[in-house]
């Protein structure tokens, strides 16, 4: 659940931490309806993390993506994954420069503070793959030398859950790349009527109702607030809560009571334990405090885990979703 600024006693919180806060803020107004994806984009960049969101067309993703690198004001590109699409046109590649007679590397799309990889899915493995380096060390290697990415570097990727022909599913090695996988759904009826008034003003004004202009928060905020989620305490208990949900995932069978090993065919790696800790912490901070509760754990546990475990066959024939299972483990696991 968000808890808005006025919640929070801004007489507690770092400069970092209320810039931080706004940018939520104002990317919430340009994106009617989905708070949690402003959320988890923020808890992602604190934590150095990408993120993969899923939905189905119209739902703002692309927009949300825009919309926090124009407030942050940092460079921003987008590329549409395509089968026909080459690695090269995502990372870059050398080429002939007559004037010194040597080759010179162009850099890619994937030189950016913030790239949207829309419709992910849509391209080969090869394209795909070229991802991975970039997402992993954030560099990029080609012609036998490596080229640093910006700081911070974030990889948006979104894809539709529904629409299947022409597509190639991502491997389970470079979903375990994405540090959250956020659902991204059709926003509630109120927040429709809200976003008809946007969309009006917007064509009244003739120019996007949060401009660069007026709404620019320094990065280097950010870049501080990634520092300070890293001194973020978390208890033994709580890091002990975190592994028993991801050995729960892998030895289901350790809870008898319970489905999980039903439903369960292959459980998250340690990445997810990592990730499960970094983005509690985020979350904690965000909330303006520095040390992490149970509850921050499990309010970004689905976003986490889910893109992480492999449903079995019981599970998928009896319409168990990667969220009721997720669920059912928060239900048994408890914490020590």
């Amino acid at each position: 659940m968000m808890i808005s600024n006025f919640e929070l006693n801004e007489d507690q919180l770092t400069q970092s931490q209320q810039a931080t806060n706004q940018l939520i803020d104002i990317v919430n107004h340009s994106v009617v309806g989905q708070e949690n994806l402003t959320r988890s984009m923020v808890i992602a960049l604190l934590t150095g993390g990408h993120v993969l969101l899923e939905g189905l067309p119209g739902t703002a993703k692309t927009r949300a993506v825009k919309a926090l690198a124009n407030t942050l004001n940092v460079s921003f590109s987008r590329v549409q994954f395509t089968p026909d699409l080459l690695p090269s046109d995502v990372s870059g590649t050398n080429i002939y420069d007559k004037d010194s007679g040597k080759l010179v590397f162009q850099k890619g799309p994937i030189f950016n503070a913030i790239v949207l990889a829309d419709e992910i899915n849509r391209a080969p493995a090869k394209v795909q793959a070229a991802l991975l380096e970039a997402m992993a060390e954030s560099t990029v290697t080609m012609g036998g030398e490596t080229y640093s990415l910006p700081s911070p570097f974030m990889v948006l990727a979104t894809q539709n859950p529904i629409e299947q022909e022409g597509t190639y599913p991502l491997p389970e090695a470079q979903m375990d790349r994405f540090i959250m996988k956020v659902n991204v759904f059709y926003p509630e009826r109120n927040a429709e009527i809200d976003i008809i008034h946007l969309v009006r003003q917007e064509a009244i004004e003739e120019e996007k109702a949060l401009t660069k202009e007026h709404f620019v928060l320094n990065i280097d905020d950010v870049v501080a607030g990634k520092e300070e989620v890293k001194r973020v305490y978390s208890s033994d208990s709580v890091v002990h809560y975190i592994v028993d949900l991801v050995m729960a995932t892998r030895q289901p069978e350790t809870y008898p009571n319970s489905h999980l090993s039903r439903w369960i065919e292959v459980g998250a790696s340690p990445r997810a334990s990592i990730a499960l800790d970094n983005c509690s912490r985020a979350n904690a901070w965000l909330e303006g405090r520095d040390y992490v509760m149970p509850d921050d754990v499990r309010s970004i546990a689905h976003s986490v885990l889910e893109h992480r475990i492999t449903l079995s066959f019981e599970a998928l024939s009896s319409s168990i979703s990667k969220a009721d299972v997720i669920n059912e483990l928060l239900d048994i696991v408890p914490l020590t």
